[in-house]
């Protein structure tokens, strides 16, 4: 059907740069509201990257395919939050992790854009991907309709345990949506695994940022 399709997309240029030596702070608009995003240049995950941009475009745009309202949202990796903020101004639960050195900036931006415009109070929690998962997010309580990862896979060592967070999380009925930049050999094979374990779907593509999108759900047997 015309819907499972991949569509061809733009990422808007819907934000003005400001230049600074330490913190940047950049403006978008998503769902109606002003987004103010503060970066930081000490680290990977408090940079807004493209797949960021991409995501959360394509579930503002995409309101009836994938409706977030009242559903729980993980956001793994979630950087500077941008992708968490849209998920929460769309209705979900949202729960937003990272390493713990991102966290401050991360729950920053996150109480600053969502305080008193949002259904549901977000939660920022650490998470270390491969590391104590079953211990922090049982499976039994911590149940998720939607993951969302953007710009998790780059020239890294801890791909191995990024794909088995999203095959710990991918429980059946949860759809994970990821959108990456695609740089290295590496970012392909890492596709190539992903697809051989989940039913995976091409939703997307923004060709002059080399970023896909693509939903992935559990395999039926």
């Amino acid at each position: 059907s015309p819907t499972d399709s991949p569509v061809t997309l733009k990422i808007l240029q819907n934000w003005v740069p400001k230049i600074s030596h330490y913190f940047d702070k950049e403006h978008y608009t998503y769902v109606g509201h002003q987004i103010v995003i503060q970066e930081s240049i000490e680290h990977f995950g408090a940079v807004v990257w493209p797949g960021a941009l991409a995501l959360s475009q394509y579930l503002e745009s995409n309101q009836e395919r994938f409706n977030l309202k009242d559903k729980k949202v993980l956001e793994i990796g979630a950087g500077t939050g941008l992708v968490s903020i849209v998920a929460c101004i769309l209705g979900a639960y949202v729960t937003a992790t990272d390493l713990p050195e991102v966290l401050e900036n991360l729950s920053f931006n996150i109480s600053k854009n969502t305080r008193d415009i949002t259904m549901h109070k977000p939660e920022v929690r650490k998470l270390v991907w491969g590391e104590g998962l079953s211990e922090d997010f049982p499976v039994s309580t911590h149940r998720y309709d939607f993951i969302l990862a953007s710009d998790v896979v780059y020239h890294h060592t801890a791909l191995e345990a990024l794909l088995a967070t999203m095959e710990y999380f991918c429980q059946p009925g949860t759809v994970l949506l990821w959108a990456n930049k695609f740089r290295f050999s590496t970012d392909y094979e890492f596709l190539e695994k992903v697809t051989n374990i989940f039913d995976t779907t091409l939703l997307a593509e923004f060709p002059e940022s080399n970023v896909k999108l693509l939903k992935a759900t559990m395999r039926k047997n």
